[in-house]
């Protein structure tokens, strides 16, 4: 093989070696990704306890750490004044399973009693999202699904 040949193929090696490279960092860099989301409330009728019910997908190159979720009335002061990552920090966390390579599959449930539902406002109301990644980054849907309370 010529020198000439020898140093084309190895500055070929080194740049598909830094695209590679390049492509690694940014995927670790990437928030979490939120799908397929769904919720599913039930009043409570009689002896019987209604719940809340929600499901959604996570997908992180560096790995899921943590989701919460909080589900909040359309009309109430989260309407107008934005839902916060800060609003999110003490909330409950759904419970995940992994579902791919980088995808977990989260689900989250609540009884919900007599008392509860009578207090509730009435309408629609949203499932409001917080996923960590393990690198660190995060991912805020405030409205990653919504239900209806009658």
């Amino acid at each position: 093989m010529s020198r000439r040949i020898a140093l084309a193929v190895a500055a070929g090696v080194v740049v598909l070696g830094g695209a590679g490279a390049f492509a690694l960092a940014y995927a670790g860099e990437q928030p979490p990704a939120v799908s397929n989301s769904a919720a599913r409330y039930t009043a409570p009728d009689g002896d019987r306890n209604g719940s809340l019910s929600f499901v959604t997908d996570v997908t992180a190159p560096s790995g899921v750490k943590s989701v919460k979720v909080l589900a909040w009335p359309a009309n109430s002061p989260f309407a107008k004044k934005g839902l916060t990552a800060k609003d999110m920090a003490d909330v409950e966390s759904a419970t995940c399973e992994p579902s791919g390579a980088h995808t977990v599959r989260c689900t989250y449930s609540a009884g919900v009693g007599e008392a509860d539902a009578k207090s509730s406002p009435r309408g629609v109301w949203h499932v409001a999202v917080l996923a960590t990644a393990k690198d660190g980054t995060t991912t805020l849907n405030t409205e990653a699904a919504d239900f209806m309370v009658r």
